[in-house]
């Protein structure tokens, strides 16, 4: 793909995202969120393998049907209550539809099933843009209307993806896949407590692009598809094979790493709320995450494969790391100690 192209596409999202995260209307946001889902569609199918297309084709179908619905959302809302405004949605009808909607562009359960496919036909960078940038949009507009959202649906559909999200990457094998069902389970976490607490959400949502974003630009950077690819690519990158493992349990939400800091905190509010029961639940499904994410740790770590694999040990090369992956590693394993400047920013 020729860099104008490129430019123009990341202008395109730049745009898209913009314009729904500062809008007051409707029509407005739904705008922002059709110029997001046609900017990513050539990053997606940019190699023009069979694979890619399915791919494109499938998050556009998929996009198209919740923006359809997002529309006839605030459609109903207007209709009933006279009002375009995104934080007066205050139809019943109008919240279920829309949260249903979102749910579909984010890849909540029980709308997840197109997401590790469109991920698992997408590059590492476009599969990176689609878990963390193509969220924020949506994520938004569950932070502007979260006073109005229905607590139980989303909890309900939080504990799903918690569940499905740790339960479906147990038996995966490759790295996007496993990273798209993290992206899901760690939604649930964001879901099952926006109504609460919005700005808590948010912080989530900020820590976990952080830790992603570390996790997918180090396998870019390893050129790392598959787990027996992982398995032999400590000979070639030794550092950064050790840094990932901190990363993924980091992402698992293991003390003393940056990730432990939004899964203890949305304990803590649920626990505030009464909720403690919901909070074991969570707590308890996300063990099964834990369980894919050590997996992967002791496959980029590991110096000897356990079996006799087929793959050359790879020349160790003395390349410099990148400087963004260096910067994104140290935030998403060192932010826990000053987690108190964070809350007062919050």
């Amino acid at each position: 793909m020729n860099p104008q192209a490129k430019l123009i596409f990341a202008t395109s999202l730049l745009m898209g995202t913009t314009i729904t995260i500062s809008s007051n209307h409707w029509i407005l946001a739904w705008t922002g969120l059709e110029i997001n889902t046609l900017a990513i569609l050539p990053l997606i199918s940019k190699s023009h393998h069979p694979r890619a297309i399915e791919a494109a084709t499938k998050y556009f179908l998929v996009q198209a049907a919740a923006s359809a619905l997002v529309l006839f959302s605030s459609m109903t809302n207007a209709w009933h209550t006279g009002q375009w405004d995104i934080t007066q949605l205050t139809h019943p009808t109008s919240c279920l539809i829309l949260t249903s909607a979102i749910a579909m562009k984010l890849g909540l359960a029980p709308f997840h099933f197109w997401f590790p496919e469109v991920l698992q036909g997408s590059p590492l960078t476009t599969g990176l843009l689609l878990s963390t940038a193509m969220k924020f949009p949506p994520i938004t507009l569950l932070y502007m209307t979260s006073q109005s959202l229905n607590s139980a649906l989303l909890t309900t559909m939080a504990i799903l993806s918690a569940a499905l999200g740790g339960w479906m990457g147990l038996n995966q094998t490759q790295t996007r896949k496993i990273l798209a069902f993290s992206s899901i389970s760690h939604l649930g976490w964001m879901a099952i407590i926006i109504t609460y607490s919005p700005k808590l959400a948010l912080l989530n949502f900020y820590l976990y692009t952080l830790m992603t974003a570390a996790a997918f630009l180090t396998l870019n950077s390893m050129k790392v598809l598959k787990l027996s690819t992982l398995m032999t690519s400590w000979s070639k990158t030794p550092t950064l094979s050790a840094m990932l493992l901190l990363t993924l349990l980091s992402l698992a939400g293991l003390p003393p790493l940056t990730g432990f800091l939004p899964k203890w905190l949305i304990i803590e509010e649920l626990t505030k709320q009464e909720m403690a029961p919901t909070a074991t639940i969570i707590s308890l499904l996300s063990l099964l995450s834990l369980f894919f994410y050590l997996r992967l740790a002791y496959c980029s770590t590991i110096t000897l494969p356990p079996h006799t694999t087929n793959h050359m040990k790879r020349w160790h090369t003395n390349k410099p790391v990148n400087a963004s992956i260096a910067i994104l590693t140290t935030l998403s394993i060192m932010l826990l100690p000053i987690s108190p400047i964070i809350l007062t920013i919050m």
